[in-house]
């Protein structure tokens, strides 16, 4: 019988394992591929001490167990050679019929991991810290908050992929974003019902921003998504029975081509009465529009409420222009000043009026298009005592 070989202290090795000149141990195996492959480690068990001056790492034979475990799992060994980049560019390919803008927010990902060390990185070499680390230095590097958010929808998912693939066991982008780098997003509050009133009052007294007055009144009046509003046309608007039909939203890809979408979910399809005064804006808008020389047609929509000086569709980056140059103006003017109001806003402005008029949740739930009444219920985290107070007179008053 031939002896067993054994390390420099006495230890009996494994079939697989050796222990070199220096120090090492090493461990050899046939992978699932049938290829020859390697491990080291200056430790043999977990509990032997580590050499002066050498690198900690796990024991070779905590280093096998994960072998024989990712073997008997049938884990493709090295995580199929393939790199963050590839994973997430073949995670990209198979979605298909996304909108332009999603597609969009692929190609950036695509375009930073490009540039970055960390797309290069062999999937199953990906730790959580190695994760974290990358997110933390997109900060740093002028990223915000919500821009990291988008990056990470995309690349959690593919290493979630990587799993269900058995090219990974574990994914290393499972944990909460916020514990991680600071949320320096700023939160879009409603504004007062004073505000609102100043805000318009100033638009519709403005020499130059008054021809956008009707506009913004329906955008504070309806709760309107602006993409909803830039892509109604005149056959939208059924002014004799007074509703607006909204089945559809446009919008401008990077590459400057308008795209008809549907709306942003099934709930979003909606039809909605139209009160005194925003029938009386819609005239108004009908009354003022010039007809161009080319009726522009997008899809199959023509006929758009607001066009340009080059006779296409407004879309949602004029009216956030024109937002932010009305509260410049307006702040350069009084002390008192207007916070930022943007389209989105007279959105959220809206939806918090009408929670604090009393409206029946379901009901303004339908008016907002939500899909999630729990969207819709949220309005609520900005009532205060004020509004309780009122609240609890109502039903004093009531009884």
């Amino acid at each position: 019988m031939s002896e067993k070989r054994r390390d420099n202290k006495n230890r009996i090795l494994r079939n697989g394992e050796s222990q070199r000149k220096d120090g090492r141990y090493a461990f050899k195996y046939t992978d699932a591929m049938g290829r020859m492959q390697f491990v080291y480690s200056w430790k043999l068990e977990k509990t032997d001490k580590l050499p002066g001056g050498k690198r900690d790492s796990l024991s070779l034979r905590e280093k096998e167990k994960q072998i024989m475990r990712d073997m008997n799992d049938q884990i493709v060994p090295r995580g199929g050679e393939m790199t963050v980049l590839e994973l997430v560019q073949k995670y990209i390919l198979q979605k298909t019929g996304v909108r332009p803008n999603t597609e969009s927010g692929y190609q950036t990902v695509v375009n930073i991991l490009k540039k970055e060390k960390f797309g290069g990185m062999r999937i199953d070499r990906v730790k959580i810290s190695d994760a974290k680390c990358w997110l933390i230095q997109l900060q740093q590097n002028g990223r915000s908050y919500s821009s990291i958010h988008s990056i990470r929808g995309v690349v959690r998912p593919a290493f979630q992929m990587a799993v269900d693939d058995d090219l990974i066991r574990k994914n290393p982008f499972e944990f909460q974003l916020a514990t991680v780098i600071v949320n320096d997003s700023v939160t879009r509050e409603a504004i007062t019902r004073k505000q609102e009133r100043a805000f318009l009052e100033f638009v519709k007294n403005d020499k130059h921003f008054k021809r956008y007055y009707e506009g913004i009144y329906i955008l504070f009046k309806t709760g309107l998504r602006i993409s909803e509003f830039v892509g109604l046309t005149l056959a939208d608007l059924d002014m004799k029975n007074r509703t607006i039909n909204i089945d559809h939203q446009l919008q401008r890809t990077s590459k400057m081509e308008y795209v008809i979408e549907a709306t942003k979910t099934t709930s979003g399809t909606r039809v909605l009465p139209m009160t005194d005064d925003v029938y009386a804006c819609f005239e108004g808008i009908i009354a003022n529009r010039q007809t161009p020389k080319v009726e522009p047609i997008i899809g199959s929509k023509w006929g758009f409420l607001y066009l340009d000086k080059n006779g296409m569709p407004m879309v949602a980056l004029h009216w956030e222009h024109y937002f932010q140059h009305i509260c410049q103006k307006y702040n350069g003017i009084y002390k008192v000043q207007m916070p930022k109001v943007t389209p989105h806003v007279c959105r959220h402005t809206y939806c918090s009026n009408m929670a604090k008029s009393g409206m029946n949740p379901k009901i303004l739930q339908y008016l907002m298009g939500h899909s999630d009444i729990g969207v819709t219920l949220n309005t609520y985290t900005h009532i205060g005592f004020d509004d309780a107070k009122e609240a609890l007179k109502r039903v004093a008053n009531a009884e």
